[in-house]
């Protein structure tokens, strides 16, 4: 079934890296946030990552990347796709990312598991390169699906988002 992206892109112009999932999951599309999973882990390894109390609400997680100079978005607008597997998703069509690099200081940009990394590299390359003048860095991504990584793996990985931010 045909999907279109739900939410806006959470960006100010403050913010320095951005994190590109792939597309929202059944649960996040119905409650209406990003990794709104409880069993998705990205909110409990940013918090961890930056030594932050762990964000609740939608106003707290907003507020939470905001204070921490994180853009978060998907790769992909729209797609088809059954349920939340990543690899049941087709007919994806890009995210533009114009407006988060015209209106943000994006200096690095983070995919979110393999699919946002393949998307990042099959159409969003080229416009992430003149926004950023790097690559997109992939990292393991945080859903419950990941069971290679456990929770301390993940934020061992992620540390580098941290890094980059403390730069400056």
């Amino acid at each position: 079934m045909s999907q279109t992206h739900p939410f806006k892109p959470i960006f100010d112009k403050n913010s320095k890296i951005l994190i590109l999932g792939s597309f929202p999951s059944v649960v996040s599309r119905k409650l209406g946030f990003y990794y709104a999973n409880p069993q998705n882990r990205f909110w409990r390894v940013l918090a961890r990552i930056l030594n932050a109390p762990l964000p609740t609400s939608t106003d707290e997680k907003i507020n939470f990347l905001l204070d921490h100079r994180i853009a978060i978005y998907d790769a992909a607008i729209s797609c088809e796709i059954k349920g939340s597997s990543d690899a049941k998703m087709t007919a994806v069509v890009p995210a533009n990312l114009e407006p988060i690099f015209s209106g943000a200081r994006i200096a690095q940009v983070y995919a979110n598991g393999g699919k946002a990394h393949e998307i990042c590299e099959k159409y969003l390359k080229t416009q992430i390169l003149n926004a950023t003048g790097k690559e997109p860095i992939k990292l393991p991504s945080t859903s419950s699906a990941n069971a290679n990584f456990s929770f301390e793996r993940l934020v061992q990985e992620w540390t580098v988002v941290a890094e980059a931010l403390k730069d400056g």
